[in-house]
């Protein structure tokens, strides 16, 4: 339990850390670097190696601090250099972080994967390939599907029947249409301002169009067996006084199909209204007393609970995102444990058309023009051919698809060779003819 007692002992040997992507993320993570003992940031791999020094500066580097951290354009090559005990994969590209995660694995080193995109994509391959070589594979702390999972795993540890699990974000149904060229209207921001504070319209927009909800939601379900609803996220209004009476099955009077799913709730009303004591930087998990005397002390305790006293909800209303990833770094190199890890193939994320889409047209993957993603059970993904989110950026249209249908497989010109899309195309046939519940078996999840 006690990281920071553990981590002080190792002041002088520190753990020693290698950031893929010295991005926004990134960033929030180096921040903390200089004020953490006993981590060290051995080095760092990035595009543009100038452009990372410029980040450490930014969040308050010395200069003496960055001369004595290595730089690196090449992850491969940082990695050969060695001396690295936890990788830190936050490039947000799907692709390179399959690459990234199998050099890890190779080099039997520990990895936590911020990349929630290849996370969902391939997790289910990479987290049974890392245990097979001894090492870990996490999400990544201060993320909410990590958060989330701690709260499932607190619920369930502690006896709790989990109803729901999700997060919060700021929602309306016409946001799946959004584009680059529309985002800042939708933030309130000029094109210009948004310039000026370095912020990338299309990865912006990914927050906005649904596909980054869809992700998180996928990675929450493959981690904790949570169910996806059959036909997409509701992102139901809800603040966090309404939870328990909002996420529960619609049997007993709620918005849920069913009992153990992830949702994603929204903090404006459908009429744009703000919701009340909204929970649009947070994450929740909703639960339902196994018996009178534990909804007896729901009340006693002053839990907010629906009108039957019997569920209840917990929920942190921020997330810190890099700012708290040291958790995961400490958890997998002191106790050998992920915050949070693929277990599981349950759910997946469709790309989806944004309008009437031609065969001809390129599709430009999350957050772009042409798609967004769809969380979906991955029987049903399965069944309809879906083309995954993180692989639908660059391949071309073979077929016509109309607006909000399902991209197939079959409906894109796309290279079958590529690492992403074997390995990809190896967990689904996994999933699909050796009818494992569970790719992943064994210990699961949250270490504190």
């Amino acid at each position: 339990m006690y990281i920071y007692d553990d981590l002080v002992k190792r002041a002088e040997r520190p753990v020693q850390v290698g950031l893929i992507g010295a991005g926004k993320f990134g960033s929030m993570f180096l921040s903390q670097v200089p004020t953490t003992v006993g981590l060290e940031v051995k080095a760092i791999a990035d595009l543009d190696p100038d452009r990372a020094r410029q980040a450490c500066r930014n969040v308050g580097w010395s200069e003496d601090l960055i001369n004595k951290t290595a730089f690196f354009d090449s992850t491969q090559t940082m990695i050969d250099a060695g001396g690295i005990d936890v990788l830190v994969e936050s490039t947000g590209n799907p692709l390179a972080g399959i690459a990234h995660a199998k050099m890890a694995i190779a080099s039997k080193t520990h990895i936590v994967m911020v990349n929630v995109e290849a996370d969902v994509l391939a997790g289910g391959i990479l987290a049974k390939e890392a245990r097979e070589a001894g090492v870990v594979y996490s999400m990544a702390y201060g993320d909410q599907p990590a958060l989330t999972i701690e709260l499932v795993e607190w619920a369930r540890a502690t006896g709790f029947n989990v109803v729901a699990a999700g997060k919060g974000t700021k929602y309306l149904p016409e946001y799946h249409y959004s584009t680059p060229d529309t985002i800042w209207d939708h933030y309130g921001l000029t094109p210009e301002q948004a310039a000026q504070a370095g912020m990338n319209s299309q990865m912006f927009n990914s927050f906005l169009d649904g596909t980054k909800s869809a992700l998180e939601m996928a990675a929450i379900s493959n981690g904790t067996g949570l169910k996806a609803p059959d036909d997409g996220l509701l992102f139901p209004p809800a603040g966090m006084d309404d939870l328990a009476h909002i996420l529960r099955p619609r049997s007993v009077g709620g918005q849920l199909d069913d009992s153990g799913m992830v949702e994603v709730v929204t903090s404006v009303e459908r009429d744009g209204r703000p919701v009340y004591r909204d929970l649009r930087w947070g994450v929740y998990v909703v639960i339902e007393a196994p018996n009178d005397y534990a909804s007896a002390c729901f009340k006693q305790y002053g839990m907010n609970t629906d009108s039957t006293g019997r569920y209840s909800a917990m929920y942190k209303p921020f997330h810190l995102i890099g700012l708290e990833l040291n958790m995961s770094i400490l958890s997998a190199a002191l106790l050998n444990k992920p915050t949070g890890s693929t277990l599981d193939f349950n759910s997946d994320v469709v790309a989806t058309a944004k309008r009437d889409l031609k065969a001809g047209e390129m599709l430009d993957g999350e957050g772009g023009f042409t798609v967004y993603g769809k969380l979906m059970p991955a029987s049903k993904s399965l069944a309809v051919g879906g083309l995954p989110i993180g692989l639908a950026h660059r391949v071309k249209l073979k077929n016509n698809v109309n607006k909000d249908k399902p991209i197939a497989w079959s409906d894109v010109d796309i290279d079958m060779t590529t690492q992403a899309v074997v390995t990809r195309k190896a967990l689904e046939e996994i999933y699909r003819y050796s009818g494992l519940s569970r790719l992943n078996s064994g210990a699961c999840c949250w270490a504190p």
